[in-house]
């Protein structure tokens, strides 16, 4: 069973953060110089919370505010619900698609360690069918198949 910590591992191990004093501008440009849909709020190493790409879109744009001078404390989402590295992926897709989640902080003894998102979920199972579609040829060919 495939656990945070092995999607993790697979992944750059930065964190894209930005400050809840920050502008809603500045999340926008961290992720599209990273190529990502969310950043993590922290204020120093603590987590308060995630703006994502929908969060700039909805509460921001079409609300008619200027991302510019919006503060990323007022539109986005607070204490998100966090994963641990050893906890299985099937638990955070499970988490993912009942609260409609697209991105999981992932915290360790109290520090934020990642983020998984629902992209990486896929990489995942698509990864694990690969190699169980690899065992079965090499099973059948090993048993004359």
């Amino acid at each position: 069973m495939a656990t945070v910590k092995t999607c993790l591992s697979q992944k750059p191990s930065r964190l894209i953060a930005v400050a809840p004093s920050d502008s809603v501008q500045r999340a926008l440009e961290l992720m599209k110089e990273n190529r990502v849909r969310a950043v993590l709020v922290m204020e120093g190493d603590a987590l308060a919370g995630i703006i994502t790409q929908g969060d700039c879109a909805i509460r921001v744009l079409l609300a008619g505010r200027n991302a510019h001078h919006t503060q990323i404390s007022e539109v986005m989402t607070r204490d998100p619900a966090t994963v641990k590295p050893e906890d299985p992926l099937e638990a955070c897709m499970g988490l993912m698609a009942s609260r409609n989640y697209r991105h999981l902080p992932v915290v360790e003894n109290g520090k934020v360690v990642g983020v998984v998102s629902i992209g990486d979920m896929v990489k995942n199972i698509i990864r694990q069918m690969g190699d169980q579609v690899s065992y079965l040829e090499t099973y059948i060919r090993g048993h004359g198949g």
